[in-house]
């Protein structure tokens, strides 16, 4: 049996190494210390498109340890408390899969709902291991601006499952 499209059939390589290779690229390219009227480039959290699309393509059981791993990335480049992201991820990840199957099926506007209950619980979790490891609180405004920016790349988590979802019968 021949495989035409790349997205009838789950390659490890096409749904999780090259998504993982964009979201570490894209990541340094938002960290360039590049100041356009006085302001840097945000700094949103690309592997939450990951950890929300992951879950809804189907289970895995490569993809908790890669957002792990990106999690821990992600603190270390940042300089945050080691393992904040990767909690973060996590939750968010799991969040997903336990609603996965209310997901089936569901419109852009649905999901991107749920993406956005999923970054609040990340923010949230992220927000709450900064306090416990620090004693400060983040600032308001760059938590906003941080979380706001993350939510507006739901239309790549989109592409991603539009691109994989139906491509493992298994799991629906």
């Amino acid at each position: 049996m021949s495989y035409a499209n790349s997205a009838s059939r789950l390659d490890p390589l096409q749904w999780l190494g090259l998504p993982v290779l964009t979201a570490v690229a894209v990541t340094l390219l938002f960290a360039v210390p590049l100041r356009i009227f006085g302001l840097q480039l945000p700094e949103p959290v690309f592997p939450m498109v990951l950890a929300f699309a992951w879950a809804v393509i189907r289970p895995s059981m490569i993809a908790p340890f890669v957002l792990l791993a990106l999690g821990l990335l992600l603190d270390l480049f940042w300089g945050g408390p080691v393992g904040l992201w990767a909690v973060a991820l996590l939750a968010a990840y799991g969040l997903v899969l336990a609603v996965r199957a209310t997901l089936t099926g569901r419109g852009a506007v649905v999901m991107w709902i749920w993406y956005g209950a999923a970054c609040a619980l990340a923010f949230g979790v992220g927000t709450l291991v900064t306090v416990l490891k620090t004693g400060s609180i983040p600032s308001p405004f760059a938590l906003f601006w941080q979380v706001f920016i993350t939510l507006l790349l739901y239309p790549f988590a989109h592409t991603l499952i539009e691109r994989f979802d139906d491509a493992d019968v298994r799991f629906r």
